[in-house]
């Protein structure tokens, strides 16, 4: 497909070939550093520690690419280069590599000598940004004039290859680094003006083995290695990959060039294609940088979640954002920093709920990579706490390591005790600054709570993890009955807390009202019994009150084993004639149970003063602005109503 384009497409071939281009990296590296040193110089810069963000289309992408490959300090074939398992399906090509593309030497020494003499950038890149790239084409033809040489990996995060499908220029990446990618079509991006937040399309590599397990299974032969021993493992992970190898997904994410898909198709008119192919490159050049689709997708991928993920009402404007107090510091473990290198981070923390006066501490664990592969040991992790929500200071609390499990627990000491309210924590790893939220409630006693098992009452499909399942049919507005009326609202599940930001990321685009959450910790074989273990917790030891829960019929044993009556236990789906009985059904649906609840006598207000200090909003997005309602002052001081 690459060979078969307008002749206008080797025209990069002949720019990247020219003496002249080594050269014109060592310009445009020279002038991204002085933009850099300008910005830190000056007083917006001052103590800048967030990630640099690298953008170019067409020919600046290729010189971005250079640029980036220098910063390696490898000479395109150095550590950072790895050979992919489909070499031999492209050395095996029916195409004579010679005598179609016969390289010129100018490119042979800019692979051998250029890199390590020319000047390298000043600082590092998170995300790479290429808007109508040759850069494919580039690649295949250094690949084609020597099959053994391997692709160069640049010095970032993620590299994302957006492109016009009918660009001449343009093409894909990722069947250079993994030929089985050849079989998938890109990652079409989402239009603005229908999905302004995005679809909800994976993007991650194990969403897309787990999509596509047909195209991954005969990596075992293709590697010849053998199956891990983690079998059992595997099956026990709901909706996750089936049929493929851990050694298949480490395989790939070691040669990716990030954890996410790499190339990302957008919207063409139709229209274009009657266009002559040498006026094309100019009309997309342009619309790379005016076009919306564009700016909200690479605005979705670097923004970073900073505020509290629950937004109230509109009268309350102001909120926090999370700076942190300190540049990132070296990790304690020099092995750290590269067992870290391309893997995303998956750190994780149950909210805690806590009577007044019961210790409080907080615990959460630290991990890198898909299904918890790389564990952050002995690194440090400062702890935050917001005392006045949503719009107080946030306050350090202490710095913890991580032990050998990735794990750290802290109990606030008792002269700083926290008086009933409910409190953001933010918890940063100190090394690379990525971070985990979770809320720690202080409750007075008998505060009154509805639950909703996650998968049970809320999910119309399979699974949470990898796709966007369906809600059913009115549990949003169910969910919102109760917490207008001042319930505090827990959702627990029995899925592993490795996949809580898939699940709260779910919560939040279809706009559940916030709550608490509870996931297992790690995989469990009696998942229901961690769930009737959670709540006899809260019951007996810190004075709960559950005056309705909700559920599938999987459900109704966990429920009554915490006290719950048949007529306070509402169930959804189908249910076997004998536990009928012991639960009521809503056959006709959450609209006619809601209806149900509205009329006179159907439900009533929460009892007590917890319903003073409960949030009442959604759990948020990006962008979005956060009111939790609170009072930190001691329960005694709260009249009797």
């Amino acid at each position: 497909s690459i060979l078969g384009k307008p002749i206008i497409g080797a025209i990069p071939l002949l720019s990247v070939a020219s003496p002249e281009f080594q050269d014109t990296v060592n310009k445009t590296v020279t002038a991204a550093n002085i933009v850099y040193h300008e910005f830190i110089k000056s007083e917006e810069g001052h103590g800048f520690a967030g990630q640099v963000v690298m953008l170019g289309d067409s020919m600046g992408s290729l010189l971005a690419y250079e640029a980036l490959c220098r910063s390696n300090g490898s000479d395109g074939g150095g550590s950072r280069s790895s050979r992919t398992d489909d070499d031999e399906r492209f050395n095996d090509s029916d195409l004579d590599a010679k005598r179609l593309l016969v390289a010129p030497s100018p490119r042979r020494r800019r692979s051998s000598s250029s890199d390590s003499r020319g000047n390298k950038l000043d600082f590092e890149v998170g995300d790479f940004f290429m808007f109508g790239s040759p850069l494919s084409i580039v690649l295949a033809s250094r690949k084609l004039h020597d099959a053994k040489a391997a692709l160069p990996r640049p010095n970032c995060n993620q590299v994302y290859n957006l492109f016009h499908p009918t660009d001449p220029i343009a093409s894909r990446l990722e069947p250079l680094l993994s030929a089985r990618f050849s079989m998938l079509a890109p990652v079409n991006v989402p239009r603005y003006a229908k999905y302004p937040l995005g679809n909800g399309q994976p993007y991650h590599l194990l969403e897309v083995i787990q999509s596509h397990p047909q195209h991954f299974s005969e990596a075992n032969n293709i590697l010849g290695n053998r199956r891990l021993s983690d079998a059992s493992m595997q099956s026990t992970i709901s909706g996750l990959i089936e049929n493929v190898s851990l050694s298949t997904i480490h395989s790939l994410q070691m040669k990716w060039w990030g954890t996410k898909r790499l190339d990302y198709a957008l919207y063409c008119p139709e229209g274009l294609s009657n266009f002559p192919a040498h006026a094309l490159p100019h009309l997309f050049h342009a619309s790379y940088w005016e076009s919306a689709d564009v700016i909200a997708f690479v605005l979705r991928q670097i923004g970073k979640f900073d505020g509290i993920p629950f937004v109230g009402s509109a009268d309350d404007k102001d909120t926090v954002t999370f700076h942190p107090s300190q540049p990132r510091e070296k990790w304690m473990k020099k092995r750290t920093s590269v067992k870290l290198k391309n893997v995303a981070a998956n750190h994780r923390a149950n909210d805690v709920i806590v009577l007044e006066g019961r210790e409080q501490r907080l615990n959460a664990r630290f991990m890198y990579g898909p299904l918890d592969m790389i564990t952050l040991h002995g690194e440090k992790v400062d702890i935050h706490l917001m005392k006045d929500p949503p719009a107080g200071e946030w306050t350090f609390l202490a710095t913890e390591l991580t032990d050998k499990n990735g794990r750290i627990s802290y109990t606030i000491p008792e002269q700083v005790s926290l008086g009933y309210g409910i409190y953001p924590v933010k918890m940063i790893v100190r090394g690379d600054h990525t971070s985990v939220d979770c809320y720690v409630a202080i409750v007075p006693p008998m505060t009154e709570c509805v639950v909703f098992s996650i998968d049970g009452s809320f999910t119309a499909s399979m699974s949470v993890t990898g796709r966007d399942p369906k809600v059913r049919a009115g549990a949003v507005d169910v969910c919102r009955h109760w917490q207008e009326l001042g319930y505090l609202l827990i959702y627990i599940t029995g899925r592993p807390d490795m996949q809580q930001q898939r699940v709260v990321s779910w919560l939040s685009q279809h706009n559940f009202p916030h709550g608490l959450i509870s996931f297992a910790d790690g995989l469990l074989t009696d998942p229901l019994g961690h769930k009737t273990t959670y709540l006899n917790n809260l019951v007996q030891n810190h004075g709960i009150s559950i005056v309705a829960a909700y559920g599938s019929s999987k459900d109704i044993t966990v429920y009554a084993n915490v006290g719950l009556r048949s007529e306070q236990i509402f169930i959804v789906g189908k249910v076997s004639k004998k536990l009928q009985s012991n639960a009521t059904v809503l056959s006709d649906g959450y609209a006619a149970h809601l209806a149900g609840l509205q009329v006179v006598g159907g439900s009533r207000p929460a009892k007590g003063n917890a319903r003073m200090v409960i949030p009442r909003g959604c759990f948020n997005l990006p962008g979005q602005a956060s009111n939790p309602r609170r009072r930190s002052i001691p329960y005694e001081q709260i009249a009797d109503e």
